[in-house]
């Protein structure tokens, strides 16, 4: 497992790009069809903004998914429902807290429902 917090916004910045695909491109020479699973995390309170930082990281770390975050606030994360439909990404996970435990496979119609409550 490797984590790298990139604080999202730096999608702009080249060398953060260039060092994302180095990291893959070492990953994938150290362990055989390494990546296996590559995780976009999507803030909930993440504005149209977020769109676009998808854009960029699936074009530089192939991403296959989406984790969304703080969901146990007031924001709703539909951001995270656009980059799922734009970019044909699966929403994975979504984080609730900040315990290990509040980190839960994604339920559509949990989520939906959450939405209207």
């Amino acid at each position: 497992v490797l984590i790298v917090d990139t604080a999202g916004r730096l999608h702009n910045k080249a060398n953060l790009m260039a060092e994302l695909e180095k990291m893959k491109r070492i990953a994938g020479r150290e362990v055989s069809g390494a990546p296996h699973e590559t995780l976009l995390v999507i803030d909930a309170v993440t504005g149209q903004n977020g769109l676009e930082q998808a854009r960029q990281f699936l074009k530089t770390a192939d991403v296959t998914g989406i984790v969304l975050t703080k969901l146990d606030g007031t924001a709703k994360g539909g951001i995270a429902v656009a980059i799922s439909k734009e970019l044909s990404l699966p929403i994975r996970y979504v984080g609730v807290g900040e315990q290990v435990n509040d980190l839960m496979v994604f339920d559509a119609e949990q989520y939906v429902n959450g939405l209207f409550n």
